[in-house]
């Protein structure tokens, strides 16, 4: 067993309550406690110290996700680790209003990175294999990873530069011509290195593999497998990039810049696509859009409720803009998953998402 195995064994080991204790121990530190979460301990008509269970964080009520679109990032890193910090701000899409910005710790790049390495063994992906990255660049955390493909699964990687925030843009202001441009663009940059060099594999996301199935038909059959990551992907968009890889894997992760989810194997009789969250820095549950602290009964949809509590961030119930179906998985894994995620009905017509 790798070092890399280790670790997720030890991971799903963890009692989600005892791992509760010790992020909110971690946090609210009255010396080395995150520099937010002090401040906001002095609002609160308890001690957050007090909280036991992972069901008590429901007390600390929804993260305002609104605050990490101004809030300095490194306020919520605990003084524990050294300053200055060191390190790298990643911003979310911007789908729904100005971008939300997150500072990730050395510790927290590998959690999201040994989850995402134990997805390329899972699903079928070879080690040693030529891949191109073909996923938003820049300032989004899904470009890192070029980083997890070479350093942690032994590989040879390619990619291409991709703004999805313009595309995004492009959509709102209602220069869709200018978009389908832009996405031939990224997939010319594909086409460039599919023609010219041996690839295995696509590291990519569904919309834009969509248009290069497209467009580019027998270069998208000519790889071995492809992995999907974003937000959202049908039952019948997934049969189809199947249908056209054959036997070749189909690999698929759900997640933004908080925290990601791994896929399941798709569930045919159900029509599901399920995702398992990176526990247990990273649960996941599916609420009553009505209700946040009321999860719907296995099998119901409903929206997809976000919880982080790494060592380095803590972020209690944030509410996605996604819905999805609660997907039970007792037996499996420590905690339930989500199945099918799609946008949440009641999003506003300006949040568009594009390339995702």
């Amino acid at each position: 067993m790798t070092s890399y195995d280790e670790m997720i064994k030890r991971w799903l080991d963890k009692d989600l309550d005892a791992w509760t204790r010790r992020i909110i121990r971690r946090h609210f530190d009255p010396e080395l406690g995150s520099p937010y979460w002090l401040r906001r301990r002095r609002s609160l008509d308890f001690d957050p110290r007090d909280i036991t269970r992972y069901a008590e964080l429901t007390r600390l009520g929804p993260f305002p996700l609104q605050l990490l679109r101004t809030l300095d990032p490194s306020d919520l890193v605990p003084l524990a680790v050294s300053r200055p910090l060191v390190g790298r701000v990643w911003d979310s899409g911007g789908t729904t209003g100005d971008p939300c910005r997150i500072f990730y710790t050395e510790p927290m790049l590998l959690h999201r990175g040994v989850w995402r390495r134990w997805s390329f063994v899972t699903e079928g992906f070879e080690p040693n294999a030529t891949w191109i990255q073909a996923t938003p660049t820049g300032p989004h955390l899904i470009g890192n990873g070029t980083w997890e493909l070479s350093a942690l699964y032994d590989s040879v990687v390619y990619a291409i530069d991709m703004d999805p925030r313009w595309v995004k843009r492009l959509i709102r202001t209602g220069r869709g011509d200018l978009a389908a441009e832009y996405a031939d663009h990224l997939v010319d940059q594909i086409g460039a290195v599919l023609g010219t060099r041996h690839v295995d594999y696509l590291s990519t996301t569904p919309a834009l593999f969509d248009a290069l199935c497209t467009r580019e038909p027998q270069l998208a059959a000519g790889l071995r497998g492809v992995r999907l990551s974003g937000t959202h992907i049908s039952y019948e968009t997934y049969e189809r990039f199947t249908a056209l890889l054959g036997d070749g894997p189909c690999g698929r992760s759900y997640g933004n810049t908080f925290g990601n989810g791994a896929g399941l194997p798709a569930d045919p009789g159900r029509r599901l696509l399920p995702y398992a969250p990176n526990y247990p820095q990273v649960t996941m549950a599916v609420v009553d859009p009505e209700d946040w602290t009321a999860e719907v009964a296995d099998g119901g949809t409903g929206q997809v409720r976000l919880t982080i509590l790494h060592d380095d961030l803590l972020l209690p119930h944030v509410l996605e803009r996604d819905q999805a179906v609660r997907y039970g998985l007792a037996g499996r894994w420590p905690i339930d998953g989500v199945a099918n995620v799609r946008p949440l009905d009641v999003l506003p017509p300006t949040a568009v998402e594009g390339l995702y």
